[in-house]
């Protein structure tokens, strides 16, 4: 069982030494969440060089950029990363939600939630820790992010909390690793393709993610504009 004296355990730890700490702690019970998209090479290039064989969970919303797709083998390649996993929404909740595919303009939230939330939820079951690779400079829910905290029963690991945007170019630079095709077309953040567009900056790099809306997260990581949430159960999930 979890409990918040898990925090103190890892006090002081970031980056590196925090997963591999996490690693060492909980054998088995530990995966990585990553999108693959603008600043996922920086987290994956650390697990890659402590464990490529660590679980790594990938949203295949069937709305991502063919760009995102086609980094994400790339990475896998370079990196020697063994055990990466796709997920997908569940068929039945599709053809129940979004059967005709354009539910992201009508609700936002129940097709993040049945694209992302539901099927990470199934697929995290077993795991007691979760990786993420979240930054406090992303503003907006995660401005105040601690690199440990304990949500829904799970220990959620934020290695990269303090990490700057220059901190981040600098890794990327010094260990050579590719860069998201979009992010060279000027995609800071990159998510599903329809409600991402192009733009951003060091002080808002999540500013052409649901652009024109007041959502900043899609729920996955337990807050949604600093609230803490709960993921629906499919039964409830048009409610």
């Amino acid at each position: 069982m979890l409990d918040n004296s898990l925090v103190e355990t890892y006090a002081g730890l970031e980056g590196r030494d925090l997963i591999k700490s996490v690693l060492r702690n909980h054998v088995g019970k530990t995966a990585l969440v990553s999108s693959f998209g603008a600043e996922s090479a920086v987290l994956l290039h650390m697990v890659s060089e402590i464990d490529p064989h660590l679980p790594v969970f990938f949203l295949d919303t069937g709305k991502l950029f063919q760009e995102t797709l086609d980094y994400r083998d790339i990475l896998i390649v370079e990196l020697g990363l063994t055990n990466v996993r796709s997920i997908q929404p569940a068929r039945e909740d599709l053809e129940a939600f979004d059967s005709d595919g354009y539910l992201h303009l009508l609700d936002t939230g129940t097709c993040c939630n049945i694209r992302k939330a539901i099927p990470l939820e199934k697929a995290l079951a077993g795991f007691d820790v979760v990786i993420s690779g979240r930054k406090r400079f992303h503003g907006a829910a995660r401005a105040d992010l601690d690199f440990i905290n304990i949500a829904d029963g799970r220990l959620k690991v934020e290695p990269l909390a303090g990490f700057t945007a220059l901190d981040i170019h600098a890794y990327m630079v010094s260990h050579h690793l590719p860069s998201h095709p979009l992010k060279l077309e000027g995609y800071r953040s990159i998510g599903c393709e329809p409600c991402t567009k192009r733009g951003g900056s060091d002080e808002d790099p999540r500013a052409g993610r649901w652009s024109g809306t007041d959502k900043t997260e899609c729920g996955i990581h337990f807050t949604a504009n600093g609230q803490i949430i709960r993921t629906v159960q499919r039964q409830t999930v048009a409610a």
